[in-house]
């Protein structure tokens, strides 16, 4: 491609030529037209052999056009060079005629050089293809030849890696269908998780005689690569200062007068000019490519670096928190740091040229001055960089406070709507929201500061510069005046770039220091395995030690486990721990694998593999199959047999898709029994030799527990040693060893009929008790089971399981997994509501004015300075500085608005797009929780509302300044020769061409970064949550390579998405400088009459920054749409079907409803969407007020169905319900559920004390909370802490033995029936 876009380009020219010659002159000149002619033959036969490429995989051109091409090269390098011989001796000899070089030779022979080196790279390149002649026809896609080669990078040539030809193959797929990850080539292997993470490791290994040093650690992995990228980035700051050293003498070029000889020279500087900005254009890109590849590098080792520790750690010593902040913040900001490092040292190369430049030009005063306005303006900057980054730290604490209460509120929404609590909840994160919006103020306020430091820091130093000229008298002339405007210019960028690369050194060795910190976290926290030995007869030796939860805490007086005595447990003992409710149970199993700090004594030894089986269900976000195998290969046999042990079969068997059905986020569409009989058959199908077992049967049924206690403990695992907590004393018996605890400590142990036998022991007292229980439970039941009626039930306020229609809702258990994107671009009413979500879009056209004044007044001044210094202008110096100052001032005026209003429209839009998703989120039935896992609501929330916060708008902004900026530059030129507007509109139509081309990619890849980011997270917690149990089951490897495997998935996309944003700069970026290129030769050939050379030379100094202005546009176009799709995102959340009115004004119930609970159920028929069967199929029943009623079945019978229908969180499909005679359809949703009141099965804690717990919507006095408390019998937990209820809530389940504070104030009618329920 590019070597026919060199021949091409070398035609025209010649064409050109010809044409100007003809229409000038009146001559044709034959060598021209011949040289004309050859190379549009030439064009044509390359495009023949490129298709011949192409499609026959190989190398094949012409060896005549080869010899041409040599020949070519040759020639017009001896013409160039004989020619600037000649020209610098000042030789009034010319050379010999045929080497005499014309214009349009000098033009042709950078093209000439790139085909030249093309052929050759090629050349040496191709591979042998005699083969893949004969393979071809079996070989062939269907997506076409030109997207058959994926490999990608790894298998670029030099020239392929230097313009992203690499690249082509994977634009070539995203035109022709949506990209999925299978298209995107993998990524190389020096950028893989696995080879980055051994690298960090191994230089952290070698500093194990010091501290070690992650910064060492990170140069250590990527030091060859960052010296290669600091040669680009010195290339690229060289060839950018080019420009301003050569302005002067172009503008003095201009000025004088001309003859045809002195053409040669103009036409060389504007060939110096062409070649600096197209190496600038390739070393810019090459180095950010090159940044961004090193960043990709280093989060891709720090990630499985954080994960290798995560799995290490013990003792409850993590939280999903810290670890999320540590990936999304902390990893992200030293990747990017990478994109900044260069900048350390570039600062004062970049000023010192600068310096060079203007001493050159205007002498040491005028550079004096300049130097210290710049200093002056790079202090002035510096503390508004410091309030950004104290105002970006508060918006950033305000945030956490709000996901964290948003991350909890998520969690337990179905409690919440089941309450009606959900909008005191609301307002608590709007609260915090507004919090936030207050520091969002502030910072974006000081941010419009910043940006017009930045626009105005060249007005004031050119004015302090030309100042100081006009006071000393120094001669200044249009020439070293436009060259100063360019090197103000120019010097913009580090001036601004100066605090903001403070900011990000002091936040990188932040995030530096907190993942150092993290990582040395293990050496603390790590246990040392042991090493058991051969294994004999002893399955568990328990030695006598002292086991405590957080033994760095002050406050606890005793250990939480005491065992004073030594037991040894056989290989295959059933051995049961049994005790009351907070004896140490779970911690007693907890200390035997390790997981809780040895305080004292010896270590228990454990010999063999274990498997465990916690008491809080913990399941995987996949198949069930998945999570019974636990990554373990399918034994079909022995599957089966596990699972008709474990009562899953006819679970399964309900199931549409079996044991292949979707299990959602932490098991949601799972009920509890089917969590902890999903898990117990993970255990048992990992065939270990000893299993722990942490109250097993305690979420299921008593059939189901009994099946259980006798298929999967007394059969299946007859042959091994099995360790089990229970409550249920009837699981006793058939124990061979049973351990009774007590306040931490087993108090005694020993065989079960043994233990019977002591009548004062602590066994038969917890009998004696239990039975006890249940004598007063049963003739209460016997009493009201003479009154109940047939077709007759009561109220009932426990939910046994969770609803049995996502167990039949197969359909819905799909949707948990892939999270679903838009396709194509973003729509045109994304874009409309965002502009027009403040203030209707009525600020937009007045800070669209501000910028097209801006742009006016500052052209204005620049043209005023070239025009009035020109020698034959009687302009005094008063008037010069005057005028100069007064549109400078004028400019600088209407940037400032424009950065005020810019920033009010964004906090105003962003607060807009807040309010309607979180408004729609919670007014969202419960359906929409159990489908959509709360990561994507938090993603959403968190890093969407973020981009929109402070990314977003200015984005956008910057987008439409860039284009009215280039525009003006354009219109600029176009004053100099109006054939220059036709070539600009022709370059723009290109390059619309290349971003429409390139935008089809992108925006799949950018879509695809967020998704592929959110299951690296949520792998991260999940394995925090289940470190305990991964570890027990020795599968952290398997784990790890997950994780692996996960990180690179995210880098391939990663790194397609910032390298395919070069691609487009790299193209676009040459045709801007070619359109530049052509201006200045306008300007050469152009008698001095028909130009003002002021102008002239204005038009010169703005197209030095045409590359990069374009370059800004063409990068806001595509992040503008990239980040558009957060936008995108939120407005998804923003539409989300609601639950029916939460108050109906004309049909609210009376303050005392319901008087005495009396439910009707007339012909009721329940399914949850019209294309599933119907659950409740027409029950017609009454429940009499004011009786207990139990309601029995098996799972899936419609239990849970008949409690939801009763709080509306499914609505009937026919019949309706009454309330003491109101029908609850007919009332709002707050009015119905604020007077109902349940107890659901898994518990809910909320951050914040015990009272906030027990009463979130602060509506009863101290004195009832206690009453309540006394009645649960758990006032005297809480007044062992001395700030009662301020105390704050349990946070370790574990820690108390599985003992969960729950819900027990509700806002039902008095406290004595809420007790009454509760008992």
């Amino acid at each position: 491609m590019a070597i026919l876009l060199c021949s091409v380009i070398i035609s025209i020219v010649y064409v050109s030529f010809c044409v100007y010659r003809f229409w000038v002159h009146r001559i044709v000149d034959g060598d021209t037209v011949s040289w004309a002619v050859t190379w549009i033959l030439a064009s044509f036969i390359s495009y023949y052999a490129r298709n011949t490429i192409v499609e026959g995989g190989r190398s094949n051109w012409p060896l005549v056009l080869i010899l041409w091409w040599v020949y070519f090269t040759i020639f017009c390098s001896l013409s160039v060079s004989s020619y600037l011989v000649f020209h610098l001796r000042k030789s009034k000899e010319l050379p010999p005629l045929p080497l005499q070089a014309n214009t349009v030779e000098i033009v042709s022979l950078p093209f000439s050089l790139m085909i030249s080196l093309s052929v050759v790279v090629i050349s040496c390149t191709t591979k042998p293809t005699s083969s893949r002649h004969l393979n071809q026809p079996f070989l062939q896609k269907e997506v076409g030849s030109l997207c058959r080669d994926l490999d990608g990078f790894d298998n670029a040539g030099f020239w392929s890696r230097l313009t992203f030809q690499w690249l082509n193959p994977l634009f070539c797929t995203g035109r022709k269908q949506k990209l999925e990850l299978g298209h995107i080539p993998s990524v190389s292997q020096s950028e893989r998780a696995e080879h980055a993470s051994s690298l960090f490791e191994e230089s952290l290994k070698k500093q194990k005689f010091g501290p070690c040093s992650l910064p060492k650690a990170i140069s250590f992995a990527i030091w060859r690569s960052l010296v290669k990228n600091g040669v680009l980035a010195g290339i690229n700051t060289l060839a950018s200062y080019t420009g301003p050293l050569l302005i002067t003498s172009f503008v003095n070029f201009l000025s004088s007068k001309r003859e045809d000889s002195s053409y040669h020279f103009g036409l060389i500087l504007a060939f110096i000019f062409f070649f600096s900005k197209t190496m600038e254009s390739l070393a810019q890109r090459q180095w950010y490519f090159g940044a961004q590849r090193i960043g990709v590098r280093i989060r891709a080792g720090l990630m499985a670096l954080l994960y290798r520790k995560c799995q290490s750690i013990k003792y409850a010593g993590l939280s999903n928190g810290k670890i999320v902040n540590l990936i999304n913040v902390d990893v992200e900001r030293i990747g990017d740091f990478c994109t900044y490092v260069h900048g350390i040292w570039l600062l004062p190369v970049q000023v010192f040229l600068a310096l060079v430049i203007l001493y050159r030009n205007l002498g040491a005063a005028p550079s004096i001055a300049a130097l210290s306005s710049t200093v002056f303006v790079m202090v002035c900057n510096t503390p508004l960089a410091n309030m950004q980054e104290r105002h970006h730290s508060k918006i950033m604490e305000a945030k956490d406070a709000r996901m964290k209460v948003t991350s909890e509120t998520l969690k337990s929404m179905k409690v919440l709507k089941l309450h009606s609590w959900e909008l005191t909840f609301l307002k608590r994160i709007l609260r915090l929201r507004e919090t936030e919006r207050s520091a969002l103020k502030r910072y974006l306020y000081t941010c419009s500061a910043v940006a017009f430091l930045f626009w105005a820091s060249p007005t004031l130093v050119s004015v302090a510069t030309f100042g100081v000229c006009v006071i000393l008298k120094v001669p200044l002339s249009a020439g070293t005046v436009l060259s100063a405007l360019a090197t103000f210019r120019i010097l913009q960028e580090p001036i601004y770039n100066l605090p903001e690369l403070i900011s990000m050194v002091a936040q990188t060795k932040v995030s530096i220091d907190r993942v150092q910190e993290f990582l040395k976290e293990e050496d603390h926290k790590k246990l040392l395995a042991y090493q058991s030995p051969n294994p004999t007869d002893v399955a568990v030796e328990i030695e006598a030690s002292e086991y405590a939860w957080g033994s760095g805490d002050q406050t606890l007086k005793k250990p939480t486990v005491k065992i004073s005595e030594k037991i040894k447990i056989m290989v295959g003992y059933k051995v049961a721990v049994c005790g009351a409710v907070g004896s140490g149970k779970t911690s007693l199993l907890c200390s035997m694998l390790g997981e809780i700090p040895r305080t004292a004594g010896a270590a228990i030894r454990v010999n063999g593999t274990k498997a465990y089986v916690p008491q809080s269900a913990w399941i995987q976000t996949g198949t069930v199959r998945e999570n019974i195998m636990f990554g373990r290969k399918l034994n079909s046999a022995f599957y089966e047999n596990v699972v008709e042990s474990c009562a899953m079969k006819q679970d399964m068997e309900m199931w549409s898709d079996g044991d292949l059905t979707v299990v959602g986020e932490r098991g949601m569409n799972l009920s509890g029994g089917q969590k902890q009989r999903i898990q117990l058959a993970r255990a048992v199908y990992s065939d270990s030799d000893v299993y722990f077992l942490d109250d097993p049967f305690s979420a299921v049924d008593a059939h189901t527990g009994t099946l259980l206690y006798k298929k999967c403990l007394l059969q299946m695992l007859s042959q091994k040693t099995v360790i089990y907590s229970t409550h249920q004393l009837e699981f006793l018996d058939a124990a061979d060893l049973v351990l009774v605890m007590k306040d931490g400590c087993i108090i005694q142990s020993g065989k079960y009929e043994d233990l019977i036998a002591d009548q004062q022991g602590e066994l038969v007292r917890q009998l004696s008790a239990h039975r006890q229980s249940l004598s007063q439970v049963k003739p209460a039941q016997e009493d009201r089971t003479s009154t109940i009626k047939p077709h007759q039930a009561s109220q009932i306020e426990v939910m046994e399981e969770n609803s049995g229609h996502r167990v039949e809702n197969r359909k819905l258990l799909k949707k948990t997994q892939e999270e679903e994107s838009e396709t194509g671009r973003v729509k045109w009413s994304v874009y409309s509501i965002f502009v027009t979500y403040a203030y209707k879009g009525a600020l937009v056209p007045v800070v669209l004015l501000c910028q097209v004044l801006f742009q006016g007044l500052q052209m204005a001044s620049n043209y005023w300075m070239a025009w009035a210094t020109e020698d034959d202008r009687m302009i005094s110096r008063e008037k010069l500085i005057g005028v100069f100052i007064l549109l400078s001032g004028g400019s600088s005026i209407f940037i400032l608005g424009r950065a005020v209003l810019l920033a009010t429209i964004a906090i105003e839009t962003a607060q807009h797009l807040f309010l309607g998703m979180i408004s729609s989120v919670f007014r969202a039935p419960i359906s929409f929780f159990d489908s959509t896992p709360s990561s994507r609501i938090l993603d959403r929330s968190s890093k969407d509302q973020s981009i929109v916060d402070t990314d977003i708008p200015y984005r956008l902004a910057g987008l439409v300044f860039a284009l009215i900026q280039l525009l003006s530059i354009i219109v600029l030129m176009s004053q100099v020769a109006w054939q220059v507007f036709v070539l600009f509109l022709l370059i723009l139509a290109i390059s619309m061409w290349y971003q429409a081309y390139y935008i089809t990619t992108a925006r799949e890849l950018a879509r695809m970064v967020g998704i592929r980011k959110a299951p690296i997270l949520h792998h991260f917690s999940e394995s925090v949550t289940g470190a305990a149990i991964v570890r027990c089951f020795n599968r952290e490897d398997h784990f790890f390579r997950r994780c692996l495997s996960l990180i690179d998935n995210y880098s391939r996309i990663v790194f397609h998405n910032s390298s395919s944003m070069e691609w487009l700069s790299l193209r676009i970026n040459f045709l801007f400088n070619f359109g530049f290129f052509v201006v200045l030769i306008i300007l050469v050939t152009l008698p001095c009459s028909v130009v003002d050379p002021s102008l002239a030379g204005l038009v010169a100094t703005y197209g030095l920054n045409l590359n990069v202005l374009q370059a800004w546009v063409i990068w806001n176009l595509c992040n503008v749409e990239n980040k558009m799709i957060s936008v995108e995102r939120i407005l998804q959340f923003t539409n989300v079907p609601s639950e029916a009115p939460l108050v109906i004004e004309d049909s609210r119930p009376t303050p005392e409803w319901p008087y005495e609970g009396k439910i009707e159920l007339q012909d009721l028929s329940i399914r949850y969407a019209p294309s599933l069967p119907v659950i409740l199929k027409g029950i017609t029943c009454t429940f009499p007020g004011e009786k207990k009623i139990g309601i029995v079945g098996r799972t899936g019978s419609g239990k849970s169905t008949l409690i939801q229908a009763l709080f509306r969180v499914v609505e009937p499909s026919g019949g309706w319900i009454l309330i003491d005679g109101v029908d609850i359809c007919k009332i709002g949703l707050q009015d119905l559920r604020s007077r109902l009141s349940i107890i659901p099965q898994d518990p809910t804690l909320f951050q914040g004390n015990i009272r906030t717990n027990l009463d979130p919507l602060e509506e009863h006095s101290d004195q009832e909370i206690w009453e309540v408390l006394n009645k649960c019998h758990i006032a005297e937990m809480v007044r062992q802490d001395s700030r009662l209820l301020d105390a704050p809530g349990i946070k370790t389940k574990a820690k108390y033995e599985g003992f969960v504070l729950e819900e027990l104030l509700t806002p039902l009618g008095s406290l004595e029936n809420l007790f009454m329920s509760l008992c």
